[in-house]
């Protein structure tokens, strides 16, 4: 019987041995084919990673100093921008635990978000209308210099942010998210130098009111996105049936 192989473990055509240090090094140039690409994506990783972290503690700092600088000043918003940093913060937290992880977790994250944004506007929108009622006395000088601080904050976000912006869906509710505030700030720091012109909280109110709908208006961004997201992975499956 004519066999391939003898005892040894050599190639009768060959006269070369096939062992395990063949194997190995075959398994080798398999992965260092692969090495590129897998280094690549985490990388990629890794760097959504420290822009997320450094972005959750940026928004984490101002949503303290907003909240309260701004409720002691009387600046509804100056508050309803801090609540809006809080809600970026907790985006923020959300798309760091979706890196690496499967695209329903990310997706999750990027809804849970859009959620967030609804629930904090309407709880803002309550706020400025009983602010109206019972009247305000907003600091126009506090409004200005905490809303400068926090566009300075936001400018700084989308620096960094700006790469991702048409990645991942949920690093795209990160880009949505900082792109809003640096609107919403400067729609502040405008209605600090109104109330200090015009000695009347009625721009405050206003402010409150355009940050409020800014929030929504980013609140539905990201819920296009996210069923955008759905539609195109349930196609995907359809195409691909098991």
């Amino acid at each position: 019987m004519a066999a391939s192989r003898n005892r040894g473990g050599r190639s009768r055509r060959s006269g070369r041995r096939w062992g395990g240090r063949e194997c190995r090094r075959s398994s080798a140039v398999f992965h260092a084919r692969r090495q590129p690409e897998d280094s690549a994506l985490i990388s990629y990783e890794q760097a959504g990673r420290r822009a997320l972290v450094l972005l959750l503690a940026l928004n984490g700092i101002m949503f303290v100093v907003e909240i309260v600088i701004g409720w002691r000043a009387e600046s509804m918003g100056l508050v309803a921008d801090g609540l809006d940093m809080g809600a970026d913060a907790a985006v923020y937290l959300l798309a760091l635990l979706a890196i690496g992880a499967r695209d329903g977790r990310k997706l999750a994250a990027a809804r849970f978000a859009g959620h967030v944004q609804l629930l904090l506007a309407v709880v803002a929108i309550l706020e400025i209308g009983r602010r109206a009622l019972l009247g305000s006395a907003p600091e126009a000088p506090t409004m200005i210099g905490i809303s400068a601080a926090a566009l300075v904050v936001n400018v700084a976000c989308l620096t960094v942010l700006r790469r991702y912006r048409d990645g991942e869906v949920h690093l795209r509710a990160a880009w949505i998210f900082s792109a809003t505030d640096v609107q919403a700030n400067l729609g502040v720091l405008v209605a600090g130098v109104l109330v200090g012109a015009l000695k009347s909280p009625i721009p405050d109110l206003v402010i409150g009111l355009v940050v409020c709908w800014l929030v929504l208006r980013g609140a539905l961004r990201i819920r296009r996105q996210v069923a955008a997201a759905e539609a195109s992975a349930l196609q995907l499956v359809a195409s691909h049936p098991s």
